[in-house]
């Protein structure tokens, strides 16, 4: 669809002689012959711009851009002007305008401005829409739980995005520990700065301090060209080193001068450059362990660990395996345009039972992989892997019979309900008990919403 333009002139032959010009270069064009009838067009329609004189009958040039800017802010509004009102066109910039262009056209000048502007507000779209998306895909929402061990890790997250401070984001992998350090970032003054995420495993041991900090040419064999470097790259946002456990032993005292002095020395100069980058950094294993082992820096650790942030593993957070499971049947009804509208309970109770190894990343696969497969509008068991219906079904973990069976009925009830948006009595109908049953067994067991 082509661009839309409103042009708008009092004398017949300007107005003409523009519109064709443009309708040659395919723009749709629409001509008003002065401000009102320009008006009425915009209230009828939208423009991506508009292009006014000055000076015109019934409503002036300046007026007219107001009323634009206030019916839609997206529309561009080009001024043309003659070179004696000069200072009103540099006026009529002031009020919103987004350039202007003299008398007598010159429709080559026209054609080059016009798609300049055109172009920038395509840009500026894309990256509005970009930032939305970003926003959406890490702020809060997108870290779901309701569990305490859940809403104390969310407590953190708000009380240190406003700051500065270093943060340690520690558990197993897969439990979302690249999730929590966007929601940080994206939550905090830098937000609208860069977030480089960098895994330190990933990168061979032998690249990755030119890769951090970044390389002159001809520092050493296959530099051919100055490169700026992880630290660079993030300058006034945050990086995010993933695995720093895997950092090599001297390589560890470089980055803990990067985080002390607020600067770094690419490899093959002596010339150290400032930064201003705040850093969190993740791992899945214990550091401390690894500080004893000799294999961490016990001052980088605790320079490092100015606050720390340890994610639940999913079997510690169990009473969120129904909410998980809800949120990615929504990410992927939208991703995969499938109208799967739940899981049937005997699934969600196969779910509750199983020991997630993969942590989330393996549930999140397990509801992908079964909204692909299935036939119906519910997930059911025969759309889930085959390993899950051959594994045991409980767990040991030296609770007494009774405290097991409290719990496991205590989620089960807890998945009904949040199935069913917490109406009792529907959920009551699910379980097949009656509603006084299940307000009964709601208090015996400490269920809350």
């Amino acid at each position: 669809m082509s661009d839309r333009i409103l042009v708008v002139d009092d004398e017949e032959i300007i107005r003409e002689s523009m519109s064709f010009v443009l309708r040659k270069e395919g723009y749709t064009v629409t001509e008003a012959a002065n401000g009102k009838e320009a008006y009425d067009k915009l209230l009828a329609d939208t423009y991506d711009l508009v292009i006014t004189d000055l000076e015109m009958p019934e409503m002036k040039g300046i007026e007219l851009l107001d009323k634009t800017i206030q019916l839609n802010p997206q529309s561009l509004v080009m001024i043309i002007t003659a070179y004696g009102s000069l200072d009103t066109a540099i006026n009529a910039l002031r009020k919103g305008a987004c350039d202007y262009i003299l008398k007598p056209l010159e429709f080559d000048e026209l054609l080059v401005k016009i798609r300049r502007l055109l172009e920038y507000k395509k840009l500026t779209l894309e990256n509005q829409i970009l930032r939305r998306e970003v926003n959406r895909e890490y702020d809060f929402s997108h870290l779901v739980g309701k569990s305490p061990e859940m809403q104390k890790v969310f407590d953190i997250i708000q009380k240190v995005s406003g700051t500065e401070s270093t943060v340690l984001v520690t558990g197993k992998s897969g439990t979302g520990k690249e999730l929590v350090a966007r929601a940080i970032h994206f939550n905090s003054l830098r937000s609208m700065k860069p977030f480089i995420a960098v895994n330190c495993g990933a990168i061979p041991e032998t690249l990755i301090e030119s890769e951090l900090f970044g390389h002159k040419k001809g520092s050493f064999t296959g530099a051919v060209m100055d490169k700026a470097g992880y630290f660079k790259a993030a300058d006034c946002g945050t990086l995010f080193l993933d695995e720093i456990s895997e950092m090599p032993l001297q390589l560890q005292v470089k980055l803990l001068r990067a985080i002390e002095q607020r600067e770094i020395t690419p490899v093959g100069t002596s010339t150290p450059q400032q930064i201003d980058v705040r850093l969190i950094a993740s791992t899945n294993r214990t550091l401390l362990a690894e500080v004893e082992a000799g294999r961490f820096r016990e001052d980088l650790y605790y320079r490092l660990n100015v606050v720390e942030i340890r994610l639940p593993s999913l079997t510690e957070r169990k009473a969120d395996i129904p909410l998980l499971v809800e949120h990615f049947l929504d990410k992927y009804r939208r991703e995969l345009r499938r109208n799967i509208k739940g899981v049937g309970n005997d699934v969600m109770l196969l779910l509750m039972q199983h020991e997630w190894k993969g942590e989330i990343r393996e549930l999140e696969n397990i509801i992908e992989r079964a909204m692909i497969f299935t036939e119906g509008e519910f997930i059911t068991l025969k759309d889930l892997p085959e390993f899950l219906h051959t594994e045991p079904r409980v767990q040991i973990d030296g609770a007494s019979l009774e405290g097991a069976i409290n719990d496991f009925e205590k989620q089960y009830i807890l998945a009904v309900l949040r199935k069913h948006g917490f109406d009792k009595e529907k959920a009551a109908q699910d379980l097949k008990i009656s509603l006084p049953t299940l307000y009964r067994r709601i208090k015996d067991l400490a269920i809350t919403q």
